[in-house]
């Protein structure tokens, strides 16, 4: 029985999962946290990974390992592979302007992005990023050699570190640096050198399959993967597959067997784990949603799914527009929520925490427009995340959104596909291992599909309004 690790380094922590690489069965697991902030130190998470290694019982005993990491993040190494400064993460927005700057300076702006790359540059992006830093750190940015992202720069570190040409990555990740191209599958340099000045070195995109060295253990390493990826490819998502992560924010991806390039920049156009692609689509306001309802009327959260569930569909007419803290989809970084349609009648504790639920859920379905709208196959829902506990997500979600909706239990499913992914590199291949453990869940059925047509309508209009009343208080 061959064991394997998969390695989840997130914003938050690290986690470490070991299971059986022929049934995908779980042996052990550990965790430990991340340093917070939006720019970290690179040899935070190394440690974090030995003491969440060591709290999974060791690796001593495992065959491969594979690391999935948060995607985006800058790690700058200069000639001897020393860290040249704190890392930038994904959610650092320092680089914003810059990404303004580099849309308006590729000719053709962000539809050359999205043609190009998949995507329209935003601050989350390493390639904003670099810019920033040759901007405002023109002393850094001059002793940079080489450029990678979290999950490389693990990996390599696994692997012993062994020069700049040992850095490898994958196509997800690559895909997330906005300087490769999903569709052509090679490194865009025309870009990074349009964002940096010059082209350091940049990891070797290695195959899903591939092994890229090997711990001083002797364990393989695996070509590690994108936090993304890796969970669409923890939870055996296939084509026509849409994973809805329902944390404080929501992330929505689906696997495709197509690249997309939407220029509204709504869908990001990732690879995934697979050689496949793996549009994706954020939104700011999810399951903080549910935190701030069940705090105003002072219920806890499964009180609070109670109450929504005991309001008719469509909340007897209130629209709450979840645009608590902005909105990426639709872009309105500015934007504020709204509680639309209230009346004496129909203000109650049930119907607000009702269309807490459906604001969430038609936020949610808005993001699935988008990627319907570049020609992603929708067939099912798979929830997951905090928010996908609810109950009452679970039974409203299909009629909001239209399609059967499956719901698997709790998991750690980034370091989930990541392990399958070190099975993978293990045993070769044209595909991951088929682990049949990782199907079980509920599914959930549409139902009140007519009553969710006319919340959609309203919820449209509720929106509109808020968007021209946000426009009017900027001028």
């Amino acid at each position: 029985m061959p064991l394997v690790a998969g390695v989840d380094s997130s914003t938050q922590s690290c986690k470490v999962v070991v299971r059986d690489a022929d049934t995908g069965e779980l042996v052990r697991h550990g965790s430990a946290p991340h340093p917070p902030g939006t720019s970290v130190a690179p040899a935070a998470w190394e440690a974090a990974f030995h003491e969440a290694a060591a709290a999974a019982g060791g690796l001593d005993d495992v065959a491969a390992i594979a690391v999935a990491g948060q995607q985006h993040g800058m790690v700058c190494l200069d000639e001897r592979g020393e860290v040249v400064r704190d890392a930038l993460l994904w959610n650092d927005l320092r680089s914003a302007p810059d990404a303004l700057d580099l849309i308006a300076e590729l000719a053709g702006g962000a539809q050359a992005w999205a043609d190009a790359t998949g995507s329209v540059p935003v601050a989350s992006f390493t390639v904003t990023k670099l810019r920033w830093l040759a901007r405002s750190e023109p002393d850094n940015a001059a002793r940079t050699a080489a450029v990678c992202l979290p999950h490389d720069w693990l990996s390599w570190r696994l692997g012993g570190a062994d020069g700049l040409g040992a850095l490898a990555t994958d196509r997800s990740d690559a895909s997330g640096t906005l300087y490769w191209s999903p569709a052509e599958g090679r490194y865009r340099t025309d870009l990074l050198e349009l964002a940096f000045g010059r082209s350091p070195v940049v990891p070797t995109v290695a195959a899903p399959a591939a092994t890229i060295g090997r711990t001083a253990g002797g364990a393989l390493i695996g070509a590690g993967t994108g936090d993304n990826a890796g969970a669409a490819l923890g939870l055996g998502a296939v084509p026509g597959d849409v994973v809805f992560s329902i944390g404080t924010s929501g992330v929505l991806c689906a696997v495709s067997e197509t690249p997309t390039g939407d220029a509204t920049g709504d869908v990001a156009g990732f690879a995934d784990a697979t050689g496949r692609f793996l549009p994706l689509v954020c939104t700011l306001n999810a399951a903080r949603v549910l935190d701030v309802t069940a705090r105003l009327l002072g219920v806890g959260l499964e009180d609070l799914s109670d109450l929504a569930l005991s309001a008719p569909a469509g909340a007897d007419g209130l629209v709450l527009v979840p645009y608590l803290d902005g909105e990426r989809t639709p872009n309105r970084p500015d934007a504020t929520g709204a509680l639309h349609g209230v009346r004496t009648d129909n203000l109650t504790p049930a119907t607000v925490a009702r269309a807490a639920v459906e604001g969430l859920l038609s936020g949610l379905a808005d993001g699935l427009a988008a990627l319907r709208r570049c020609g992603v196959p929708v067939e099912r829902a798979v929830l997951v995340g905090g928010g996908a506990r609810s109950a009452a997500v679970q039974r409203i979600a299909p009629s909001v959104l239209g399609l059967p909706v499956f719901v698997p239990p709790p998991g750690e499913y980034v370091a989930d596909g990541a392990a399958r992914q070190a099975a993978w590199a293990l045993a070769g291949g044209d595909e991951a291992p088929d682990w049949k453990g990782h199907s079980s869940g509920e599914t959930f059925d549409p139902t009140d599909q007519h009553l969710y047509g006319d919340l959609r309508k309203r919820y449209r209009t509720a929106t509109d309004h808020v968007i021209a009343r946000d426009l009017n208080k900027s001028r």
